[in-house]
């Protein structure tokens, strides 16, 4: 088979697919008929598949012999956004978008779930398709590999992409080593004693505490963190208060720590709960200061990122791949894949056109791609995986 001319063949209907997917969005843990999509075409393909974390599917076409396992992932979930694109295939379902392009994701992962269903006979080994829901919140994949999704066959590699605008249709961009950061959640509850407007001597005002704990919380990285080192604590969320002429008893903060490596998260972790604390009893308040663990870090191997390196040339010119210097700081739960035994690959794949103004960041409310891109995914994709099961 001539895989490049077997995708153009493919590549209207995998734009339909696209476009069915992007017009019918839905949330983490409710991609319930984007579950059913994918079920329905896996039985037409004649690939069998299972259930797996609620709206997770995963597939597997096997191949001759006690070859490897490969697998490829793709998310499916898409965000609390209200999409304000007009053309033919704009959300239906008000107020979900797939504005990170999840719904490529999982259209390139059904072209190459086609492609290599038609190439069974000469798989030298197993593929698994895992189509993992929840990506932008809880996290599916961790689930996934709770429900055994690495097992039965055991995975040997698994490889993954995401979309990025920055990048031309018809490009990737690789990375050696560490890829994305670990995201940490942080909670902080500080609480004071609330009184009347007029008498703030007799009241603890914790909306003053807070400011000060964020103000203060902006030095950590400029201050107590090297500049070569890279960290991120940003907070989104600050709730307290119930009226102008009373001062606020409690005040409840939520953000996000992102770090690259396990030391410098726990000297922030540490950093962090000090400076609440004592700033916080300096003010006669207290406080409460709540970590949880996010996506871990995700770092790819690189023999795995030279396989697709390798096959990435031949298949889309040397001129087309790209590679990133540095870590990004976003948390991927594609990580919690690899592990001890599984090595894997995450790349990112280009799906911009400057000239046509494709150019829209990633979770913005007019994100859209060039759909070429799916030819670029499902080319080195399934490349990938045939050097792979040879691997």
């Amino acid at each position: 088979m001539n895989i490049k001319e077997r995708i153009d063949e493919i590549f209207d209907e995998l734009v339909e697919t696209r476009r069915y997917f992007h017009s019918h969005p839905e949330l983490s843990e409710q991609e319930f008929l984007t579950s059913e999509k994918i079920c329905n075409i896996l039985k037409q393909l004649n690939i069998e598949y299972t259930k797996s974390a609620k709206t997770g599917v995963v597939g597997i076409i096997r191949g001759k012999g006690n070859g490897k396992t490969v697998a490829a992932r793709a998310d499916i979930d898409a965000l609390p956004i209200i999409e304000k694109n007009e053309n033919t295939y704009k959300s239906k379902n008000i107020g979900v978008m797939h504005a990170c392009g999840h719904d490529v994701h999982t259209t390139v992962l059904i072209g190459v779930a086609k492609i290599l269903k038609e190439m069974e006979a000469e798989l030298q080994g197993n593929v698994k398709l895992f189509f993992q829901p929840a990506e932008e919140t809880i996290g599916g994949a961790e689930r996934m590999v709770e429900e055994n999704c690495l097992k039965s066959p055991d995975v040997d590699y698994v490889i993954g992409l995401h979309v990025q605008p920055y990048l031309n249709a018809g490009q990737i961009e690789l990375k050696y080593g560490k890829l994305n950061a670990q995201t940490d959640e942080l909670k902080i509850i500080i609480n004071g004693k609330a009184g009347h407007g007029a008498y703030p001597e007799s009241s603890i005002d914790a909306i003053v505490i807070a400011a000060n704990v964020v103000s203060a919380l902006q030095s950590l990285v400029s201050r107590n963190i090297s500049p070569l080192n890279s960290v991120v604590l940003s907070f989104g969320e600050i709730r307290g208060g119930t009226k102008s002429n009373i001062i606020c008893d409690s005040v409840e903060l939520k953000g996000i720590l992102r770090t690259l490596d396990a030391q410098t998260r726990e000297y922030a972790i540490k950093r962090i709960e000090d400076i609440t604390e004592n700033i916080t009893k300096a003010y006669g308040g207290s406080c409460l200061v709540e970590v949880k663990s996010g996506y871990k870090y995700l770092v790819n191997n690189n023999d795995i990122v030279d396989v697709v390196y390798e096959t990435a040339k031949n298949s889309i010119g040397e001129e087309n791949v790209q590679f990133k210097e540095m870590p990004s700081m976003y948390g991927e739960d594609f990580s919690y894949f690899m592990n001890e035994t599984v090595k894997g690959c995450f790349y990112h794949l280009g799906c911009g056109n400057q000239e046509k103004g494709i150019n829209s960041p990633l979770h913005s409310d007019n994100f859209d791609v060039d759909e070429n891109c799916i030819k670029t995914g499902v080319l080195v994709q399934v490349n990938s995986i045939l050097e792979l099961l040879k691997f």
